[in-house]
């Protein structure tokens, strides 16, 4: 009795083990056969993959200030930032967002890390010739890769934002007992799957795969994560939808979603309390801002990397939730204090 139940276990595990291994569908690549077509403008990359650029703003050979929009989860170089029209002619600002890798019209990375989207936004600038000095501003996920701009391309900042920035609840610069509190905040399946994201990045396609078990609460429509200010922000979003919205996943989840968990949560080469100043000389800025009511990011993390990084101005937006900069007074708050001195 027991020598069938073991084979059978094993031949179980086998399986398993096998749907975790292998390789996800290949993606069907925009402007390649079969897959979707290619409408944006894009540039070609030293490693031969394309980028999706989408330009806003006032030209930029007309402009003061040239910022490259960082989009996070789940979105796309077409969200729709509330900056006045004023405002933007006032302080003459261009602006240049891009999809991520296997994001809308952007070839996925498979060998993406913090470092080469680093290097993504430094070659986009380069082909698209907007200067050697230039801002970011990255939202939610789209921090990290803000963070490979402070480490590996600092020359080329005039300033940097990080909104509502991501945290790696396993940088080894964090106390235990603060990584450990503050990922007890977060839903149980998020806490589930950014484990799985950490230690097992090899098992995540199958664990998002599964429908046993919550995965992430935002992809599972469960709106507790948002708080009041976040839904009714959501509900203005909704009655006028950005464009765009059906090409973000277009190429496949696995190399979009999935392989953003991944790559946040790897193990990274530095740790963002090693950053030193790109701005000794007062000559830019570096900027982290927090909703006071964000269920999403916990601000505990971000406190203490300000509190150990002195030349990083932390902001507290009260009554903000995880979409802060989708309304207007807090979105032109955050450029005028990434441009104005």
């Amino acid at each position: 009795m027991f020598a069938p139940i073991a084979v059978a276990l094993a031949v179980g595990l086998i399986g398993l083990a096998y749907q975790a291994l292998k390789p996800p569908p290949p993606s069907k690549l925009c402007g390649s056969p079969g897959g979707p077509p290619v409408t944006s403008p894009r540039i070609k990359l030293s490693d031969g993959r394309h980028v999706a650029y989408r330009e806003a703003g006032v030209p930029k050979e007309e402009a003061n200030h040239k910022i490259i929009i960082i989009h996070g989860f789940g979105s796309s170089k077409h969200l729709n930032l509330p900056v006045s029209q004023e405002l933007i002619e006032e302080l003459k600002i261009y602006f240049l967002s891009f999809d991520r890798p296997g994001y809308g019209e952007s070839d996925p990375h498979p060998l993406r890390t913090v470092k080469t989207e680093a290097c993504d936004v430094e070659q986009l600038a380069d082909k698209l010739q907007i200067g050697s000095k230039f801002y970011v501003i990255g939202i939610s996920m789209g921090a990290y890769p803000v963070y490979g701009c402070l480490k590996y391309i600092p020359q080329r900042l005039a300033g940097a934002s990080l909104v509502v920035p991501f945290v790696h609840y396993w940088w080894p610069c964090l106390p235990a007992n603060l990584s450990r509190e503050a990922l007890k905040r977060l839903p149980v399946e998020n806490q589930r799957t950014f484990r799985i994201a950490y230690y097992f990045p090899w098992l995540l396609n199958l664990w998002m795969s599964q429908k046993w078990f919550p995965t992430l609460s935002i992809m599972s429509g469960n709106m507790d994560i948002f708080s009041p200010p976040d839904l009714e922000i959501l509900k203005k979003l909704s009655e006028s939808p950005s464009e765009g919205q059906e090409k973000i996943l277009q190429q496949g989840i696995h190399e979009s979603l999935y392989r953003d968990l991944k790559t946040g949560y790897a193990k990274w080469e530095f740790d963002p309390t090693d950053l030193i100043n790109p701005f000794p000389d007062n000559e830019g800025l570096v900027h982290i801002w927090q909703g006071c009511e964000d269920r999403i990011i916990p601000s505990q993390i971000n406190q203490f990397i300000s509190e150990k990084l002195p030349w990083i101005q932390y902001h507290e937006v009260p009554d903000a939730g995880h979409l802060l900069i989708f309304e207007r007074k807090f979105c032109e708050a955050i450029i005028r204090a990434l441009l104005v001195r």
